[in-house]
């Protein structure tokens, strides 16, 4: 492990500062000032559906201007995108909430790469393990991100509006470290865009259950989490509860990190995916025995871990299925997977929990889930008769 990797280690951990703060403000915000009560989530879902719509366009600066200058140009972007955030919430105006968020997500699409970075950082026999330490950087995001939420909320006469300022000043500050980050020197033949083509590689069986089970899990967890703000607002819970409880949910996502890469070379990708799985399904049973804090907090910290698992096994998984010249068309495509999925989940999550309730939520997640197993279910077979 180098000083490059825990630096970019610490920028993960910024992202997720931003991310959990988002997650935590975006939906309470929109409901102050949408047009109608289902749409309060749109600025999550603007998010991610702009780091969906983003991936195409960060694959190419990757290629095009390497690592370190495309990844300081999605810290720009969500510089700015978060004082345009300030403005709107001060202006009460929703729509430019929605077009900020959706502008931030050009930094969401860049900075989801920064695991794979991770693993160029590294020798080949710690590409999980780095992998691994670098997710586990969000870890200060779990620490940060809610407290900042709750300091900030009333720092301006506007609700958060001093949250979305002090997001910029985050966004320096990772401006800054990266400054000290050295990636690897593209090759000739990363530069060229040379390698497969991307339909080809898409037909491995193991792009295609990587590519599931990196959308589907993180849909699933997407799904609840941001829901929890709003669904716990309706039971009459403080805002400092919500906060809590997304507190330990971004420790459960991300503490793991420091030994899920150690877990995953000892006993093998597909059974550590799999005890993702099954506290995934742990967790919507807590969630549906009722709507206590504790019911809440432990539901969506074991929904946190299970990620964790889902998440850096895919990671893992996808490792095997490209060469270096084809890196960055493939994370693109896999991270697009991943937007498009978490656009759909943000979407559903606002329309579900204040139209149907908490419980009908939880009950609709348990088929993605089903999906999730049977796709490892599918790939240990092959394997199996690989041997």
């Amino acid at each position: 492990m180098n000083r490059h990797l825990w630096l970019l280690t610490l920028c993960q951990g910024l992202f997720l500062t931003n991310n959990v703060t988002f997650i935590a403000i975006n939906g309470l915000v929109g409901l102050s000032m949408a047009p109608l009560g289902w749409m309060a989530t749109l600025p999550v879902m603007a998010y991610v559906v702009g780091g969906a719509l983003s991936t195409g366009l960060v694959a190419k600066t990757q290629a095009r201007f390497g690592r370190k200058a495309s990844f300081q140009l999605g810290l720009l972007v969500v510089l700015l995108a978060c004082l345009l955030c300030a403005w709107a919430a001060v202006s009460k105006n929703f729509w430019l909430l929605c077009s900020a968020t959706l502008m931030a997500g050009y930094y969401n699409a860049n900075a989801n790469l920064y695991r794979f970075a991770a693993a160029e950082l590294a020798a080949p026999a710690w590409r999980e393990k780095a992998v691994s330490l670098v997710l586990a950087g969000g870890l200060i995001g779990a620490v940060i991100g809610p407290n900042l939420a709750q300091q900030t909320r009333t720092l301006m006469s506007v609700p958060f509006a001093g949250a979305y300022i002090t997001l910029s000043l985050v966004a320096m500050l990772a401006m800054a470290l990266l400054a000290f980050i050295d990636f690897p020197p593209m090759t000739t033949k990363e530069s060229a865009n040379a390698g497969r083509p991307l339909s080809q590689i898409m037909k491995q069986p193991t792009f295609i259950i990587a590519a599931l089970t990196s959308a589907l899990g993180y849909g699933i967890m997407n799904l609840l989490m941001a829901a929890t703000p709003l669904a716990m607002q309706q039971h009459n819970f403080a805002f400092s509860d919500a906060a809590l409880v997304l507190q330990w949910h971004v420790i459960g996502m991300f503490a793991p990190g420091f030994f899920t890469g150690h877990l995953i070379k000892r006993f093998g990708t597909l059974a550590i995916m799999s005890l993702g799985l099954l506290l995934n399904t742990l967790c919507i049973a807590i969630a549906l025995t009722g709507i206590e804090l504790q019911q809440f907090l432990v539901a969506l910290f074991l929904l946190g871990v299970g990620w964790n698992f889902l998440f850096t096994g895919s990671t893992t998984l996808s490792l095997q299925t490209y060469r270096p010249e084809e890196k960055d068309k493939v994370q693109g495509a896999l991270n697009f997977f991943v937007f498009a999925t978490l656009a759909l989940s943000s979407f559903s999550s606002g329309v579900l929990v204040t139209t149907s309730g908490w419980r009908l939520l939880n009950f609709g997640s348990l088929l993605p889930l089903a999906l999730i197993a049977l796709a490892l279910l599918w790939l240990a077979i092959r394997q199996q008769r690989a041997v």
